[in-house]
């Protein structure tokens, strides 16, 4: 179910895409880190372009001034084919703009680092309104329980929720968000649950 009809402001959205032709669209470390940074440069006003701060590491770049956010990031996972995110748009427009800037930014560092052409994702990104709060909380365990191993898998934002030390953490803002969760045990607790019930669900 994708939602093509525009996106309102301060409304939460889950944002997705694979690659195309269910191709792997993350290939070594590098391309994680590349697409995490892009998250954060491309969630801004001020344009930003990353060839002009070649050599900068990754904690520099994440300290740099974006302008005024598009959106608040809540919570994301990176997968070798494809990607969640959930997203609660600040401005009009903002997501539109937001994954206009990423897709088209990963793209280029990929097909110039792969020696490639063409496109790289499924076509536009797919977007589900969370309309419900229940629905919403349900997103939290959905995408971090994308891998296997969640507490353990590098790129997804399982640390941040647990307040484990990631430089990653900064991609995220969930201060207008609900507080589902009151602590990292809480936290926990539901990914746990959800495990279990998953585990008993006919296939």
């Amino acid at each position: 179910m994708s939602n093509r009809t525009p996106l309102a402001p301060q409304e939460h959205y889950h944002i997705y895409n694979r690659g195309t032709e269910k191709r792997k669209i993350f290939l070594t470390k590098k391309d994680y880190e590349r697409f995490l940074t892009l998250l954060y440069l491309s969630n801004g006003t001020k344009p930003i372009q990353l060839n002009n701060y070649r050599g900068s590491t990754s904690v520099e770049l994440l300290k740099m001034e974006r302008g005024e956010p598009l959106v608040d990031i809540l919570a994301y996972c990176l997968m070798p084919n494809h990607f969640h995110l959930l997203l609660q748009q600040r401005t009009e427009g903002g997501i539109s703009k937001f994954m206009q800037k990423v897709s088209t930014g990963y793209t280029m560092y990929f097909n110039v680092k792969n020696k490639r052409s063409g496109a790289l994702f499924q076509g536009r990104y797919k977007s589900v309104h969370a309309e419900e709060d229940r629905y919403l909380k349900y997103l939290f365990s959905y995408i971090h329980l994308n891998p296997p191993r969640a507490r353990e898998y590098p790129y997804s934002s399982y640390s941040y929720f647990v307040e484990k030390e990631n430089i990653w953490n900064r991609l995220l803002n969930t201060e207008n968000t609900p507080l589902y969760f009151e602590s990292p045990e809480e936290f926990e607790k539901e990914m746990r649950e959800w495990l279990k019930y998953t585990e008993v669900q006919p296939r």
